[in-house]
């Protein structure tokens, strides 16, 4: 405690740099407070040699005076000669008495004059065993001893005393003691500090200290018994009988309970030694964990060592491993509460494994580990670990999608370019290193429960994601389509093609973890595992496939007059449709410099499905009349054609012609006859179903038919298809995005990934399959 309040004055004098240039002040500051302190200690001593000189002063004149009274009744004896031999007694009895006080005020007398060297002497024993520290021999404990307790007999049997005498007399007695009692209080603390250290000072082989202090709270506690024997005889016995004791009353002490104090030593010593190991390792919790060992080492040497040193009745071996046991309870209750890292919580899980085992070894009963370590809840540490894993993940994956998805809204800057010449962003990275890091902590658990839990919950996070990034990108696609080029920010095609290309790598990644995990597990948590993981990567190239659907409705949102003029007058004159080819390879050409080829394919499949519903919605919301025949027949070929064109550069030829059979079986229903047109209207049946609003639309439209010719057209093909039972297909086609409502072109475009049911998964699988991710 010194020690702490010299250094804490140290340090409320020494608090900045510029204060030791002031050392030498600060010191001539404190050699004058000393001076003063020594001038007023002096005054003090002189003032107590002053009362104790005049109180000896005294003791001598009552000695004289006795001396006279001694004299004095020798004579009255000598008169009162001739008296009854019961008076002559009775004055004797006075006599003796008188003589007997003066004896024993003597005998105080010369006491209290050699107290003071006694104490002094004492106290040099007590520094000299001190100054070896607390875990050596301390030879003068028991001398130390003997001679205390003669002084405070001495000192108890005076104040008891001094209560017949007055005030003022009590009080210089009181401070005469005070050394003895600074003494006495110093002695206590230093066995109790020897009590702290047991174990160690039986490790070190001075079992011998050990017994000398048993012996001495041995003694204690028989003169504690003697003292509340009397006590009690006191309280139960008559009037007489108190008085025989009242000679006892004078030697009466406090009780002092030294065996409970040192027990509550040992205690504290062991409570004080896990805290400081705490304290050592705080931010170290696996270093903590780890040199908890050296409680099976203190628990052999209480067996081997210290048990032999120590009376029966201690039984204390059985004390003091339940109280490592309680104290190492405790710490670890506050380990758990300081909400740790997961590795931490792991590595205790394992530890209280460890530690049962080894007390088993040791051969302690089960009855002396009350309460269980962590009160019986140690398999808890396994939930807060999967708990605090996935808390960590959903906190670090909040925080980089807020980075990435507002670099995504603003667009300050281009995204990053790879390598590779892709455009990319960082937080695709750096999830999937936080992913495997939480991957690695379950894995360290070699629990195939934990794992699947954190897999499962980690798929979660990967779905909550990309449902993210898909609301965004429809957002932000809107945004550009409403609003005018100055009200937006800019890069939206950099930036979707940034995220189309993370898709496929985040794809990639899932696929690497779930090969990495997959000999790892038992087969019961092999194919939870697989599933979750399979499921976040459908939905990663979910995301990558609406960000392609994105990258087509940017480009026909650019068309959007184009492709409003298609079957109006303005088809007739202007060169639409080179317009619209001329738009689409620029930008491909785009893309392609920055699009993982695998995307890019898909972009070039969902632009060809784009302009065919495009050019097919435009047929069938064309007025009456509004083709003019064989004029407008002849255009749509030559569109067609253009088309194909165009796709061939990107497409084989023979996939092209599967994809352009709708545009020439249109084109053919558009040119035949009114007798031929159910021929023509029939292959068309075949593939796409009835669509008989569609087919009645186109009819409609043409210049060559006048309204009672399309009835019977109409006619003609309802009745044959009745007949025929022409039905729906089972796959939809491309033919079930042609509507004919008021609205624009583009709202057949929205959520192109969503063209036509089972189609996406289809491009899904293409996706994949073109990107070398494969599904187990």
């Amino acid at each position: 405690m010194a020690t702490f309040s010299a250094s804490a004055a140290v340090g409320e004098v020494l608090r900045q740099p510029d204060d030791l240039v002031k050392l030498a002040a600060y010191r001539n500051k404190l050699l004058k407070e000393k001076a003063t302190l020594d001038a007023k200690l002096q005054e003090g001593v002189r003032l107590q040699l002053d009362a104790t000189r005049d109180a000896l002063i005294k003791l001598q004149e009552s000695r004289a005076a006795a001396g006279l009274i001694r004299e004095e009744m020798i004579e009255v004896e000598k008169l009162k000669r001739d008296k009854d031999e019961g008076e002559t007694f009775e004055k004797i009895t006075r006599v003796s008495s008188v003589h007997r006080n003066f004896s024993q005020t003597a005998k105080m007398v010369s006491q209290l004059q050699s107290m003071a060297d006694k104490v002094q002497y004492l106290g040099a024993l007590l520094d000299d065993d001190r100054s070896h520290g607390p875990i050596s021999s301390a030879p003068n404990l028991l001398p130390i001893h003997f001679q205390l307790q003669q002084l405070e007999a001495f000192r108890n049997e005076t104040m008891h005393e001094a209560k017949r005498g007055d005030a003022a007399d009590k009080q210089i007695l009181t401070r005469w003691f005070e050394p003895l009692d600074q003494v006495g209080q110093e002695f206590e603390a230093w066995m109790w500090e020897i009590s702290s250290n047991v174990v160690e000072l039986a490790r070190r082989g001075y079992g011998g200290t050990v017994v000398r202090l048993l012996k001495v709270i041995a003694f204690e506690s028989k003169e504690d018994e003697k003292a509340v024997a009397l006590r009690l005889m006191r309280k139960v016995g008559t009037a007489d009988n108190s008085a025989k004791f009242r000679s006892m009353q004078a030697n009466a002490r406090v009780i002092k309970n030294y065996r409970h104090k040192f027990l509550d030593a040992l205690d504290k010593a062991i409570v004080d030694a896990y805290q400081r190991h705490y304290d050592a390792n705080r931010d170290d919790l696996m270093t903590f964990i780890d040199e908890l060992q050296f409680i099976y080492k203190d628990i052999i040497r209480i067996k081997d060592d210290v048990d032999p040193l120590f009376p029966a009745d201690y039984e204390i071996v059985q004390r003091m491993i339940k109280k490592y046991h309680k104290g190492l309870n405790d710490i670890l209750r506050k380990v758990v509460a300081d909400a740790p890292e997961a590795q931490v919580l792991l590595h205790l899980h394992a530890w209280t494994k460890e530690y049962r085992q080894s007390m088993k070894e040791l051969e302690v009963p089960k009855e002396w580990l009350q309460p269980p370590l962590l009160d019986g809840k140690s398999q808890d540490l396994i939930e807060d670990y999967v708990r605090l894993i996935i808390t960590k993940l959903d906190e670090w994956t909040i925080n980089l999608q807020r980075e990435e998805t507002g670099k995504f809204k603003w667009r300050a800057s281009e995204p990053n370019i790879g390598a590779d010449g892709l455009f990319g962003m960082d937080g695709v990275v750096d999830f999937f290193q936080l992913v495997n890091q939480q991957i690695d902590l379950a894995l360290d658990s070699n629990q195939g429960a934990v794992l699947s839990r954190v897999v499962t919950e980690c798929a979660k996070v990967m779905r909550r994601v990309q449902a993210e990034w898909v609301k965004i990108v429809a957002d932000e696609a809107r945004l550009q389509a409403e609003r005018k080029p100055e009200e937006v920010a800019g890069g939206l095609v950099e930036y979707v093609i940034a995220l189309a290309n993370d898709q496929l790598r985040a794809a990639d990644y899932t696929e690497a973890l779930q090969h990495r995990l997959e000999p790892l597990v038992s087969d019961k948590y092999k194919a939870v595992i697989a599933d979750r993981l399979n499921e976040a990567i459908d939905g990663y190239l979910d995301v990558a496939k609406r960000c392609t659907s994105a990258l087509v409705e940017i480009v026909f949102n650019d068309l959007r007059p184009a492709t409003r003029a298609l079957i109006t007058p303005q088809w007739y004159t202007d060169s639409l449709l080179p317009q619209i080819v001329e738009t689409m390879r620029d930008y491909l050409g785009d893309y392609s410099a920055h699009l993982n080829p695998s995307i890019y394919e898909i972009v070039i499949e969902d632009m060809l499905d784009a302009f065919l519903i495009v050019y097919l919605t435009a047929l069938r919301r064309a007025p009456a009349n509004a083709l003019r025949m064989p004029v407008a027949a002849q255009k749509i070929r030559n569109d067609i054609s253009q088309a194909f064109d165009f796709f061939s550069a990107y497409k084989q030829p023979a996939e092209l012609e599967q994809s352009f059979d709708v545009m020439d079986q249109v084109a053919s229903m558009l040119s035949a006859s009114p007798d031929m047109v159910f021929m023509d209207y029939w292959k068309f049946a075949k593939v796409h179903g009835p669509q008989l609003d569609f087919v009645d639309s186109i009819m409609r439209s043409r210049d060559d038919l006048d309204r009672s010719a399309v009835s019977e057209v109409m006619d003609t093909i309802r009745r044959k298809a009745r007949e025929e039972g022409i039905q729906d297909p089972q796959e939809p086609t491309i033919m079930v995005k042609v509507h004919g409502n008021s609205g624009g072109l583009m709202a057949n475009l929205s959520n192109l990934a969503n063209t036509y049911a089972g189609n996406l998964a289809d491009r899904t699988a293409k996706l994949g399959e073109r990107a070398g991710i494969g599904r187990n």
